[in-house]
């Protein structure tokens, strides 16, 4: 994996792609207007260089991926964090490489679908539900051996810190993803997203707001900032990626019904492995909190998700599609980082 050079971007050794991203980077401290005075030369090449990165990524050049996927993760930062100094949120340039990289990572994962199996769901609201579950019980990343085999019985405390590291790219902001994909919707939808936000914010208790024990998880570890940014690989970066652009983007409101709606309903059973590898491991009980309040709080939210959000939605062939979609966008992305994390593959 390539290196991240801190704040200011990648070190680059050579590498074309890298170059690129490190200059897209260095744009995005720049006002908006300064970044879209850019001359029109300058533009074409640009965008033209990132149509490269996209392009090597989906011939299965993982270092193009990296590149494609930390720059779009930068570029998601404009969105999502509150800035401490100027940004180029607004510019059209940047708008412009954003929604290259976007409609590329999206192709990649649709290329990723089984060829006729969105058209083979039922069109029954009850019988779609039932399907969408079997579906997800007969991919290969259900019950993946990382958790059940790696992490619950041989991972050692240094496995176990790149792993929340890696979790941190969704589980690390899980409550701004819901307040983000909220927008726009009405109804039972509405109130169950709320009700979920609500228990990511500790029900109005500071000390027990869920991002707040997720980062207990970095003090036991000594994991800063700067280490865990330099430390996401690409198919971490990638799941992140997927859950912003699905959450921020209306139009693909169904596809995060149905990805984080997956992402809930896997976390239980992932998070007893989790829970089983910290109590064997014996590390500081303040550092678990996170994973075993979710092994209960998300089983809950799954099924409310289901049924209060889900099912409403299955009356339209479009929602159900689109549903399905986002489910194996996550279900596929998910089996990819898991592969990544395997010690086989990892040496």
């Amino acid at each position: 994996m390539p290196e991240v050079g801190g704040s200011k971007g990648l070190t680059v050794s050579g590498d074309p792609f890298l170059s690129t991203v490190d200059r897209v980077c260095a744009w995005l401290d720049s006002a908006p207007e300064k970044v879209d005075a850019l001359s029109g030369s300058e533009r074409s090449r640009v965008l033209g260089e990132v149509a490269d990165i996209n392009t090597a990524a989906a011939a299965g050049d993982m270092g193009a991926l990296y590149a494609q996927q930390y720059l779009l993760d930068r570029i998601y930062q404009l969105y999502t964090k509150i800035p401490r100094r100027q940004t180029a949120e607004g510019s059209v340039v940047v708008y412009e490489i954003a929604r290259l990289l976007e409609t590329a990572t999206a192709a990649a994962q649709d290329r990723l679908i089984e060829p006729g199996l969105l058209e083979d769901a039922p069109t029954e609201p009850r019988e779609y539900l039932t399907w969408l579950k079997n579906t997800a019980r007969g991919h290969r990343v259900y019950k993946h051996p990382y958790y059940h085999e790696f992490i619950r019985n041989t991972a050692t405390h240094s496995d176990l810190r790149n792993y929340v590291m890696q979790e941190s790219v969704v589980d690390g902001r899980f409550d701004d993803l819901l307040a983000m994909m909220q927008v726009g919707t009405a109804g039972a939808a509405k109130m169950e997203i709320a009700a979920n936000f609500w228990d990511e914010m500790g029900n109005g208790d500071h000390e027990q707001v869920h991002t707040h024990l997720f980062n207990k998880i970095y003090e036991v570890f000594e994991i800063s900032e700067d280490e865990l940014a330099r430390s996401l690989t690409a198919t971490s970066l990638l799941n992140g990626n997927l859950a912003v652009m699905l959450c921020r983007h209306r139009t693909l409101y169904p596809e995060a019904v149905g990805f984080l709606g997956m992402t809930e309903w896997m976390a239980p059973d992932r998070f007893v492995q989790v829970v089983h590898a910290w109590e064997r491991l014996g590390l500081p009980e303040v550092g678990i909190v996170y994973h075993k309040l979710h092994i209960t709080i998300d089983s809950q939210h799954a099924q409310g998700w289901f049924h209060n959000v889900v099912l409403p939605a299955a009356e339209s062939a479009d929602m159900r599609r689109a549903i399905a979609r986002g489910i194996l966008w996550r279900l596929n992305s998910s089996a990819a980082y898991l592969d990544e994390r395997m010690p086989s593959v990892a040496a």
